[in-house]
């Protein structure tokens, strides 16, 4: 289902083709690429069923995945889902029937994934603007650098107060 909250960017647009999709699983977003007829491009694992891979965390985990076609309704699931190229303020997407063609050639084509630096957002936003690009993993990765700042902070701070006691 669509997401209908207005402070989403893009929440009632419909695909159109070359569009970059986020779908919001529960602990993480995937993201495909709209084709155009109902149909996505997305990241599959190499090692589930079409139907498994769609909504399993372990998919985040893959080293391999496969590049599938696979109609939008049944990708999301229960889920919600909205349109988001958030990334044309600042990267100039390419013509759409080259995102198309780009993205045909590699249905059902085995790639490398990486959580880090090549996963399904780096490679629809690849496809649409020539470079991939994650402010997912930047986003995650501040937080993690965040709780570990804290953490220490905390301990450095509970360390001295029981040297301050000792002393």
């Amino acid at each position: 289902m669509a997401s209908n909250d207005p402070d989403l960017p893009d929440p009632s647009g419909d695909p159109q083709p070359g569009d970059l999709i986020e779908i919001f699983r529960p602990a993480y977003q995937h993201w495909a690429l709209y084709l155009g007829d109902g149909y996505i491009i997305n990241l599959t694992p190499v090692d589930e069923s079409q139907a498994a891979a769609m909504s399993s965390v372990k998919s985040v985990f893959s080293r391999k995945a496969v590049v599938r076609m696979q109609l939008l309704k049944e990708v999301v699931g229960s889920d919600s889902y909205r349109v988001n190229n958030k990334y044309d303020h600042n990267h100039t997407p390419l013509p759409t029937c080259e995102i198309i063609q780009r993205a045909q050639v590699l249905i059902d084509q085995e790639v490398s994934y990486d959580l880090l630096g090549s996963n399904c957002e780096h490679f629809v936003t690849l496809l649409r603007y020539g470079e991939g690009v994650s402010e997912q993993v930047s986003h995650r990765l501040s937080l993690f650098q965040f709780h570990v700042s804290s953490w220490q902070n905390a301990f450095a701070q509970q360390a001295q107060l029981i040297l301050n006691v000792t002393t």
